[in-house]
């Protein structure tokens, strides 16, 4: 919640930010189906109207097939156009051999294509869901909007998560508490190559934890054939509960982890960025 007193300039940021939307005409946005970007697509197609608003997400190797299937839902709700734009991210060098700025050589490729998608139906504005807390991070992607020409409406109006959180709770967004989301390929160490079978074994990992018990925020990153598993610290005494914890080594040891970590640091956004920062 925002407290009383930031009410204000909360609002005062609303209305810069539907300002800023309504001299675009119209506009694709780099559509996730995550928290900021919901937000982006709802308000957009309320200050342009939803005709005037294109909502593209990626589908990838990359992506979990339930974020597409959840973004694709909530544009529906949101009375907007939808695209899927499906893309071979592992076909890139830059993305496959996994470096340091992979989500550069990421953002390029996907905004080359909501670019072209947008554009063969009328939309010349692309804007994406970053907001003011992304400045504090390891985010090579924002540099690939910023070359292109990609606005980030939120962040250019001062926006953090938190306010984003509570404008979308107010305009009855269920996607408004939903935990951050990430690619796959954020499980992966850098510098390690990225392949198929790699993705597949993490988000069917994660799928078990998910589905088995009742996570939304939680992250498998993939130290082969090492499984360093971060959730909330709420959450620990269930996966560590006897039958659970067996039940668990069992399916993970037939994805073929040899060994199984609970970390004890918990779930964080970006955890594998730490060793940029202390190096």
């Amino acid at each position: 919640m925002i407290p009383d007193d930031s009410s204000k300039a909360l609002n005062d940021k609303l209305a810069q930010l539907e300002r800023l939307l309504s001299t675009l005409g119209r506009v694709a946005v780099a559509y996730s189906g995550g928290v900021d970007s919901t937000y982006l697509v709802s308000i957009a197609a309320d200050t342009l109207g939803a005709k005037n608003v294109l909502a593209v997400t990626v589908a990838s190797e990359l992506i979990p097939a339930y974020q597409i299937a959840e973004a694709q839902e909530m544009a529906s709700r949101l009375g907007v156009e939808h695209a899927v734009l499906s893309i071979q991210a592992l076909m890139v060098p830059g993305i496959a051999a996994n470096p340091p700025d992979r989500c550069y050589h990421c953002k390029r490729t996907v905004l080359q294509g909501i670019s072209e998608v947008a554009a063969s139906r009328g939309f010349f504005h692309i804007v994406h869901g970053a907001n003011r807390d992304d400045r504090g991070d390891h985010r090579p992607g924002t540099r690939a909007a910023t070359e292109m020409g990609v606005r980030a409406p939120l962040d250019e109006v001062g926006l953090t998560k938190v306010e984003i959180r509570e404008l979308s709770r107010r305009r009855g967004l269920p996607a408004w508490d939903r935990p951050a989301q990430a690619c796959l390929a954020s499980r992966v160490p850098y510098n390690t190559p990225l392949t198929a079978e790699m993705l597949q074994r993490i988000q069917t990992a994660e799928d078990y934890l998910r589905l088995h018990f009742k996570l939304e925020a939680l992250r498998v990153r993939d130290h082969f054939p090492v499984a360093r598993i971060e959730v909330p610290q709420a959450a620990w005494a269930a996966l560590l509960a006897d039958d659970a914890r067996s039940a668990l080594l069992a399916e993970f040891h037939r994805l073929g982890y040899v060994y199984v970590a609970l970390d004890l640091a918990g779930l964080r956004s970006g955890s594998m960025n730490d060793v940029l920062r202390s190096s």
